[in-house]
């Protein structure tokens, strides 16, 4: 689970990180008040959307006073902020922060992250912050920091010291650093974080280290634990697709293609969309719909599938084990008898009770395109919708 950029500040300020002061706005008026409120002077508007790259999509704006803050405000609030993660679509700008403007003398970038790879949490550090990290460790490998932290003992005042003296952190600064780097290691470790990032991290003329912007996501078989976190969910910043099939306990994520696809287990399913790409076509999202599911659930999901316009056929492909096949076609045909399917379809089962479930197609009256491999469902379901 994401959350915006002012929620993640509020939670780094409970874990010891100083934050800039600043405001949420939802209206040009509240964003005049709330530059007023923070001294009239220069400050920041920011839209607040779950996407980077705001500041090059024109959702960043240093303003110089109220009024100006206001029209900024009126630019963003209402309008589609589209950035290189928001896809050409872009994200409707529902609320912006208004954020005191600071003296900065450097940029930094600080993050926590899950290395799969140890089964441990990683800091990452860079000099240069403000940019796309992805971009630093493919240009300027040498730039970016690690230190992989022990989860008994925890981020280690020594680890801390050392990434300071290679960042070059001045002396009169290190503790003011080191408190920030253990505040976010605390955020994440107690929040059950998957990423908690400050990019940048600057250091102040005047002498301060401060987040001047922040991004935390969540695993979410951990929100349980944290129902104030879970309070944050802003569901306009979702998928509504997504977040339909979350309430029936669906794996679906959209994609950019027009074939969709049911499949159940992610490995088979990840399998399915590299082989439709293999015969030419494109997957429009992906669908686990899990070992365990009934006739309801197959239904709800193909509901799901048919209620993206951009879907010109289905390609179903189901292992049955767990689940059984013909529960599966009495699924498949059920909802798409309700739905009135009017794009191709192509089933391709295999696994426990999988003539009883060819048997259930065949008899159904229905259009439906069986196939018996993999490869001849993907062949079948891409000429199909050419």
């Amino acid at each position: 689970m994401n959350i915006h950029e002012f929620q993640a500040k509020d939670i780094l300020k409970r874990f010891g990180v100083v934050v800039p002061r600043s405001i949420v706005a939802t209206t040009p008026e509240e964003a005049k008040k709330a530059a007023q409120e923070l001294g009239g002077g220069v400050c920041v508007v920011k839209a607040q959307i779950h996407a980077g790259g705001r500041g090059k999509g024109g959702g960043v704006k240093v303003v110089k006073n109220p009024d100006e803050a206001a029209a900024r405000a009126g630019d963003m609030l209402g309008k589609n902020l589209v950035t290189h993660q928001t896809g050409p679509e872009g994200r409707k700008v529902r609320r912006v922060l208004v954020e005191q403007g600071l003296d900065i003398a450097r940029e930094l970038y600080l993050a926590m992250v899950l290395d799969r790879a140890q089964s441990r949490v990683t800091v990452i550090c860079s000099s240069e912050g403000g940019v796309e990290i992805e971009k630093v460790a493919e240009e300027q490998p040498d730039k970016i920091l690690k230190e992989t932290i022990d989860p008994v003992i925890g981020l280690a005042p020594f680890q801390c010291r050392r990434i300071a003296i290679k960042l070059g952190i001045p002396a009169a600064l290190t503790g003011k650093f080191i408190a920030a780097m253990q505040g976010l290691y605390r955020a994440f470790d107690e929040c059950d974080a998957a990423l908690a990032e400050i990019n940048p991290l600057i250091l102040t003329k005047d002498g301060q280290v401060m987040a001047l912007d922040a991004k935390m996501n969540f695993d979410s078989n951990a929100l349980f634990r944290h129902k104030d976190i879970l309070a944050l969910r802003d569901t306009d910043e979702e998928d509504p697709r997504e977040l339909e099939a979350s309430k029936f306990d669906l794996s679906y994520i959209s994609l950019d293609g027009n074939i969709a696809c049911m499949v159940n287990g992610a490995g088979l399913a990840m399998a399915t969309m590299d082989i439709v790409k293999l015969y030419g076509g494109e997957p429009a999202n992906f669908l686990d719909v899990g070992g365990g599911a009934d006739k309801a659930k197959v239904a709800n999901a193909f509901r799901i599938l048919l209620a993206d316009e951009r879907v010109k056929g289905v390609l179903i492909n189901i292992f049955g084990g767990i689940m059984r096949c013909d529960v599966l076609a009495q699924g498949v045909v059920d909802a798409a008898r309700e739905l009135s399917i009017k794009v191709p379809l192509v089933v391709r089962m295999q696994g426990t009770n999988v003539a009883e479930g060819r048997k259930i197609l065949a008899d159904s009256g229905l259009t439906i395109i069986s196939a018996e491999t993999m490869a001849e469902a993907a062949e079948r379901i891409v000429k199909a919708i050419r």
